[in-house]
């Protein structure tokens, strides 16, 4: 449909263009007078608001017949107020208008009053319906997908059933935890890890004779810890490793205090015990002082002897693992819509969006439809951790999904929906949603917020693009890095994204001034060639070890100066001279360094400082001098300053700014 001009709509409409202007501008579109044009949509709304009176004279009974029922639809609108209306993530307006039993014009009104336009069939956003139903008089109430799916969980009333403990196996670096679940899975998963260290959260089902065990092996590196933390999270049992020739570590105290937030019980595997000088009742005693007081001891918490390496003490520790589950009792409904969280994600070259997902609740089947944070899709495949495809996968079970149309970050909840227009109206909601977030925190800055920054000091940023091979490795950088920012240097992360480094981070680092950091990733052949022509500083790495120290020192050099005072030489008054016309001048032997012309200088008496100034003259014989080395003598004179006395020292010096260390 096309445009139209103001004087042939309101010819159309019966009106004078005066008046169809003073209207439009009521509605909030400007018009300059009546040879302006308004899009078809446009004329379509205004015609639907006030009526085409050519339609409205041929059948006056046809008008009666078109009253009625809006009578009927205000009836309904009156009696519905007493009732809140659902509001979900992402609404259209003619099932919103059904919810609250009106026209659909009605809310295409409110919106254009509004400055939206909307057709019946466009969805809009919670905030935009909520304020809708509030100038309509109407009561809301906000509907989530999640809420529906625990709403249909309810109503089924499906018997609970036993399911498999998640284990989380924690501790600190080098204690011994992937070896430990090495030895329990009789695979060798540490020799594949960069630098010896796990990099990702790995979710493994282990069966044992008296069933199954899923584990999660997070990292040991000390700066994941939004990962290990995420593990604590998503787990029914934590097994501290503790070396016991080390004792208690820094990361051991942070597993503690993960386990204890997420209100989880802890079985700690006292590792190394092979070992000569391993001393587990030292390592009982440090735990005992962390609430963490053995059952022998009259505790609470299981205590087990192990050895990963020579595979002792693995047995007693499933059983106990066990154990602790039946006292827990832990239970789940296969039957509802599943739900789950996500593990890891990642960008796989030849599946597209891959994550690792644990089934909390119902069953995932191939073919459902699902939201995960702002994406969604339809599974096309299940792999189990085996890598073998599955086409369910029950309570408890950590499947690899394949079907997404984004990746998700690491930690969103994963919820199966009823269809795809529901997925995609959801995943579309939280999309936008995002958007404005970002646009939010990246506002412009006005006057009142520049004093603010003036009042405070100059605070300087050094921005980072962040690709890493999983976005779980993305989180866990950029909160690592993040927490080196001081009150002089503030580290900014303008992208973090999952996969290999491409033409849009270049450009984006090169507008930014910022620095690429990639994580187990390569940049593309275009990317490359254009970092060294925008001269962008990438830096690739595969232990974060590396990417800290480097960040670190970057940081170190934005920080501002320190001026270190630094002499250059030392000269002795032998003798005073009287110029004529100049003054003073001091005929003096230089002991030490080198003394410049036009360096500033300090005259020293009797260890005092008697006068600090530019040198202004220097010569030997008589020549003027640009310097003059140790062992030479030399005529020295100061601007503006005559007090001179044999035995003076006159010492030269610069100020050398210097790299402040964080």
């Amino acid at each position: 449909m096309g445009n139209i001009r103001v004087h042939y709509l309101a010819k159309e409409l019966d009106i004078k263009s005066a008046e169809l202007i003073k209207i439009l501008k009521e509605e909030g579109i400007q018009v300059k007078n009546y040879m302006s044009s308004v899009d078809g949509e446009t004329a379509e709304l205004i015609r639907s608001m006030y009526g085409e009176k050519k339609k409205e004279k041929p059948s006056e009974p046809a008008t009666h017949r078109e009253e009625k029922p809006s009578e009927d639809k205000i009836n309904n609108k009156i009696s519905n107020k007493d009732m809140p209306i659902p509001i979900e993530e992402s609404n259209s307006v003619k099932d919103l208008a059904d919810r609250m039993g009106i026209a659909g014009t009605e809310i295409i009104k409110q919106l254009l009053k509004r400055g939206i336009l909307a057709t019946i069939n466009q969805a809009i956003d919670q905030k935009a319906a909520k304020m809708i139903c509030a100038d309509l008089g109407f009561r809301t109430s906000e509907v989530s997908s999640e809420g529906e799916v625990e709403q249909a969980e309810e109503e089924s009333g499906a018997d609970y059933v036993l399911r498999p403990p998640v284990v989380t196996i924690m501790g600190h670096v080098d204690h011994g935890k992937t070896t430990l679940l090495d030895a329990i899975r009789k695979t060798k998963v540490t020799a594949t890890e960069a630098g010896g260290i796990t990099q990702h959260i790995g979710a493994y089902s282990v069966q044992i004779n008296r069933g199954t065990v899923t584990f999660l092996d997070t990292p040991g590196h000390e700066a994941f810890t939004a990962m290990r933390a995420r593990g604590a999270q998503a787990t029914d049992i934590v097994v501290l490793v503790v070396a016991a020739d080390d004792g208690i570590m820094p990361q051991t105290e942070e597993a503690i205090d993960h386990a204890f937030a997420a209100k989880v019980p802890v079985i700690v595997a006292v590792n190394k015990i092979d070992k000569p000088n391993a001393n587990p009742d030292r390592v009982k005693k440090e735990l005992a002082d962390m609430n963490l007081a053995p059952e022998e001891w009259g505790g609470a918490t299981i205590f087990a002897n192990v050895s990963a390496l020579k595979n002792q003490g693995i047995e007693n520790l499933l059983e106990m693992i066990l154990l602790q589950a039946e006292v827990m009792e832990l239970k789940g409904n296969p039957k509802p819509l599943a739900r789950g969280v996500v593990i890891e994600a990642k960008l796989h070259k030849g599946k597209g969006p891959v994550a690792t997902v644990l089934v909390q609740k119902g069953t995932l089947k191939v073919g459902d439809v699902f939201v995960v944070g702002a994406s969604y899709g339809r599974v096309r495949a299940l792999f189990n951790d085996c890598g073998k495809k599955v086409k369910s996968a029950s309570l408890s079970m950590p499947v690899e999904v394949l079907g997404m149309n984004d990746v998700p970050k690491a930690g969103d909840s994963f919820v199966v929906v009823q269809d795809e227009k529901k997925a995609r109206q959801i995943s579309g909601a939280r999309t936008q949603k995002q958007r404005e977030d970002f646009l939010k925190a990246g506002t412009r800055i006005t006057l009142d917020d520049l004093y603010q920054q003036i009042s405070k000091g100059v605070v300087k940023t050094l921005n980072l693009v962040i690709k890493a091979d999983t976005q779980g490795s993305v989180q866990a950088i950029k909160e690592s890095l993040l927490k080196l920012s001081t009150k002089e240097v503030q580290i900014n992360v303008i992208h973090g994204g999952v996969g290999g480094i491409t033409e849009s981070d270049v450009l984006l680092a090169s507008a930014s001034n910022a620095i690429i950091i990639g994580f187990s990733v390569r940049p593309t052949d275009n990317a490359q060639p254009l970092a060294e022509r925008e001269k962008i500083d990438l830096r690739l790495y595969t232990v974060i070890y590396d990417a800290i120290n480097d960040v670190k020192a970057a940081m170190e050099g934005l920080l501002e100066p320190t001026l270190v005072e630094k002499v250059t030489g030392k000269a002795e008054v032998r003798q005073v001279f009287v110029i004529p016309k100049i003054g003073k001048i001091a005929g003096t032997y230089v002991t030490e360094g080198v003394i410049t012309r036009n360096s500033e200088g300090r005259l020293i008496r009797d260890s005092v400082v008697i006068y600090q100034g530019k040198i202004s003259s220097l010569r030997r014989f008589k020549e003027d001098a640009r310097e003059v080395a140790a062992g030479y003598e030399c005529g020295i004179g100061f601007d503006g300053f005559n007090d001179l006395k044999e035995g003076d020292i006159i010492e030269p010096f610069f100020f050398e700014k210097v790299a402040k260390k964080i």
